[in-house]
């Protein structure tokens, strides 16, 4: 059997590849856009909130990222946003996870509402886009289908009841898709981010010496990681290099699901 082969320089390439990225325009969502574009792929960003928002963000990519606003929770209407994304781009090669939100409560303050909004995004939304996709990447026998998990699948944490059920079941659903659908050519990762230095990471620890200990205290490698971190990884999964890899979580987080 002849063995294809690939030259190192290029395995991690994702030149003529285009990537669905929700959220794709802010924390580690822009990191992810930023990274496949330097690895010479396209990046769709698809968000809730109007084009003006990110406008100056992404106008320096040009023509190697657009933008799409829709919002991922009208699940009624995820199927015909998809055939409208396959009208104008042809082929998507990629489809990545990201977007998110966040509620911290106490469970006594947590309603039953801020659970499910939680729960919506994360992953019902995210289920209705990857299940509308499918049937294009079934047909093309190829296709990355990457999750944005946390370590709140692996470790408890106080007041994110939601954002945790969310992310635990985003790990069940990466096993569930890849018993199915791996067979088609299509591959299903995560990743599990630890404690990332986000403009997000600092406005929750700003002034909160306490909580900064804590965290580096937990993380063998002692210090915080950056975005890029998220998105190189968010690359290999995506490129050649991990054409034998699928329904793996890439915990990135300096060893702190692991460490004392």
């Amino acid at each position: 059997m002849r063995k294809e082969h690939i030259k190192m320089t290029n395995i991690f390439s994702l030149e003529g590849r285009r990537a669905i990225i929700t959220g794709g325009a802010t924390g580690l969502g822009l990191a992810m856009t930023d990274c496949i574009v330097q690895s010479g792929g396209s990046v769709t960003v698809v968000s809730s909130s109007p084009k003006e928002k990110y406008q100056d963000i992404l106008a320096p990519y040009g023509d190697k990222v657009s933008y799409e606003q829709f919002d991922i929770t009208c699940t009624d209407r995820t199927e015909a946003f998809v055939e409208g994304l396959l009208e104008r781009y042809g082929k998507i090669d990629i489809l990545i996870n990201n977007a998110g939100n966040h509620c911290k409560k106490p469970v006594e303050e947590m309603s039953v509402k801020d659970y499910t909004d939680v729960l919506n995004v994360h992953l019902v939304g995210a289920y209705a886009l990857t299940r509308a996709l499918l049937p294009h990447m079934r047909a093309n026998r190829k296709g990355s289908i990457l999750f944005l998990t946390s370590m709140t699948g692996y470790i408890g944490m106080p007041s994110v009841c939601g954002y945790a059920t969310a992310k635990s079941g985003v790990l069940g659903l990466i096993r569930s898709l890849t018993s199915e659908v791996s067979g088609d050519g299509i591959r299903v990762n995560g990743i599990a981010p630890g404690w990332i230095d986000t403009p997000m990471f600092r406005r929750a620890t700003d002034g909160d010496d306490a909580r900064k200990n804590k965290i580096l205290g937990r993380t063998p490698m002692n210090k915080f990681g950056e975005p890029a971190d998220i998105g190189w990884a968010c690359v290999y999964l995506c490129s050649d290099a991990a054409k034998f890899v699928t329904g793996t979580v890439l915990t990135v987080d300096g060893g702190a699901v692991t460490g004392f």
